[in-house]
């Protein structure tokens, strides 16, 4: 009896525990008063919380985490690439900076197709004519200007230090680098950096940078423009020169970032504030939650059959429509109301069958009223006034088009492939594009990139974004919808198993151990097609606030050892 007694009173213990406080199956996000620092490199995020630290804002340490993640980061983090800063002021006050690339002004609409008109492999995606001009300094330093509190020096020193010093490098980094060495082997400068001359680098060994060192020692000096008018763009345009590239002095003289205004929407009366076109990933994450916001997926559960069903529905009609309208609106017209609209995602509501998957082929891109790599990086900023930087850049590729400047250290980007080589013909993500995309000089390519700020009752709730390619979108989707359908906290949200759908080609992507057997079948049943292998998907850093404390909470994604960091 005595036994017994002890038993049941054991399980009274056990149930009660789990009432007051349900253990996660992931671990908890990072807590701290007053900053957080999300990103994919441990090192990074500790520079920028040193910074907000040293007096510097979010935007100041967000600046300097993407200077620094140029360095241990080398495969998406950059200064030969770009991206999109989206900044909201504690006031109230958001702005995008848009940093993307454009193509050169050499740049033409065939330049990819062989005689016969066929698109010719490789051609956009490695090597000096795959380059788009660069535009991550100039961002960033624009970023500084309008809304950071320390000078351009002091934001960039933490990264020439640790290029100049070295840096221990980690099992995803050395991994990552002998992975790709089949591309990086192709180009002298870069094979001699980064692969030691077919000598690879061991998990915990340095990374000394002297190259790169230089560069940066001489934007500190000069100052950013220095890349784009002085020694930096010499040596960038004359390696273009000597290897076939496009991009010449002239292109880097005249590039200039824009500031735009961010796209806003509802989900289940939450605010989204998120991107517009040169990225499709605002206007796609929109049309999304509004289709998805007629059904109760909180009753349906995170994982099962029905919610897997109804999302990768809202994905495919959304990635058709992708595929047909978006572009850089700079150059072409976007119908980007009509598609975010209640209205349109209503009249698309009713074309999703519960029971049935709706085969791609029978999908066609709807009508609107009126008018992005895996290896792409994303870190998120909050400090202690409350402003929040969510940051996503990129050289596309890993390790953008394997060409390092000689002279400069500095990787070069391979986002002339986010253009359509050829309208109809899919891109390295299998992405089909129209005429919308096509490559004109000036133009910025269309991206998938989609930092994203989630406000509750006028107050920023939590920030996302991640990198992907194509699967940036729903990789985003889903945290949104894990967090408030599902009511996981910001690390639960990035850490559940994820899966994704583009349209085109008609098959769901999956996670290793992210659905079992049954559920699988389910799918299936419903006519549903998987692909043949699994692979991880994304890489998302968030931070959220808990409202009725304060606390700044952080999350990093385990899938490539993101740590966030905060004080």
């Amino acid at each position: 009896m005595k036994r017994q007694a002890c038993a049941i009173l054991l399980t009274i213990l056990i149930v009660a525990s789990m009432s007051i406080a349900p253990r996660a199956a992931s671990r908890e996000p990072v807590r701290a008063r007053h900053g957080m620092v999300a990103s994919t490199s441990e090192i990074a995020s500790r520079v920028g919380v040193e910074v907000m630290q040293r007096g510097g804002n979010a935007i100041d340490a967000a600046v300097a985490v993407g200077l620094a993640l140029a360095v241990t980061w080398p495969a998406a983090g950059n200064i030969g690439g770009g991206g999109f800063m989206m900044i909201r002021r504690a006031n109230g006050d958001t702005e995008i900076i848009d940093y993307r690339e454009r193509a050169p002004l050499a740049a033409s609409r065939e330049m990819y197709l062989d005689k016969k008109g066929d698109v010719i492999k490789g051609a956009s995606t490695v090597g000096y004519r795959a380059v788009g001009v660069p535009g991550t300094v100039a961002g960033l330093s624009l970023a500084l200007e309008r809304h950071g509190k320390l000078k351009w020096a002091d934001v960039i020193e933490p990264a020439r230090k640790l290029a100049a010093d070295g840096f221990t490098m980690n099992y995803h980094l050395t991994r990552g680098l002998e992975g790709t060495s089949k591309l990086l082997t192709q180009f002298p400068d870069s094979k001699r950096i980064f692969l030691r001359d077919g000598r690879f680098y061991q998990e915990g060994e340095r990374l000394v940078q002297p190259e790169l060192a230089e560069t940066l020692t001489r934007l500190k000096e000069k100052g950013p423009r220095e890349f784009y008018e002085g020694k930096t763009a010499q040596l960038i345009a004359e390696d273009m020169k000597a290897n076939g590239g496009l991009i010449t002095e002239q292109d880097l003289k005249e590039y200039q970032p824009a500031v735009r205004k961010p796209v806003k929407g509802t989900y289940r009366g939450y605010e989204i504030v998120t991107m517009p076109p040169p990225s499709s990933g605002g206007a796609a994450l929109l049309e999304m939650l509004n289709i998805l916001e007629h059904y109760n997926l909180a009753e349906m559960g995170p994982g099962s059959s029905d919610t897997i069903h109804l999302l990768v529905e809202a994905q495919r009609r959304a990635f058709a429509d992708r595929a047909e309208f978006m572009g850089d609106a700079d150059f072409v017209k976007v119908p980007l109301e009509g598609l975010i609209s209640k209205k349109y995602a209503d009249d698309l509501a009713k074309t999703i069958d519960p029971n049935h998957a709706t085969p791609s082929e029978k999908i066609r891109a709807g009508a609107p009223a009126g008018y992005e790599s895996t290896q792409t990086t994303h870190f998120t900023v909050i400090d202690e006034e409350g402003n929040v930087v969510s940051n996503t850049y990129t050289l596309n590729g890993g390790f953008g088009s394997g060409a390092t400047a000689r002279g400069t250290g500095v990787l070069l980007n391979n986002e002339m492939d986010d253009f359509t080589s050829k309208p109809g013909v899919p891109n390295a993500y299998g992405l089909l594009q129209s005429e919308n995309n096509a490559i004109a000089p000036r133009k910025r390519p269309l991206s998938a990139m989609t930092p994203t700020i989630v406000m509750k009752d006028g107050k920023v709730w939590f920030a996302i974004g991640s990198p992907g390619g194509p699967t940036i979108i729903n990789t985003v989707l889903q945290v949104v919808v894990n967090v408030i359908d599902f009511g996981m906290n910001i690390q639960q949200a990035i850490d559940a198993p994820r899966f994704h759908h583009q349209w085109m080609p008609d098959r769901i992507a999956f996670e290793p151990l992210g659905i079992n057997r049954d559920t699988r079948s389910a799918l299936e049943k419903k006519g549903h097609v998987f692909a043949e292998k699994p692979g991880n998907m994304g890489d998302a850093e968030g931070v959220m606030i808990d409202l009725k404390t304060g606390m700044r909470l952080g999350a990093s994604d385990p899938r490539s050892g993101g740590v966030p960091i905060g004080y």
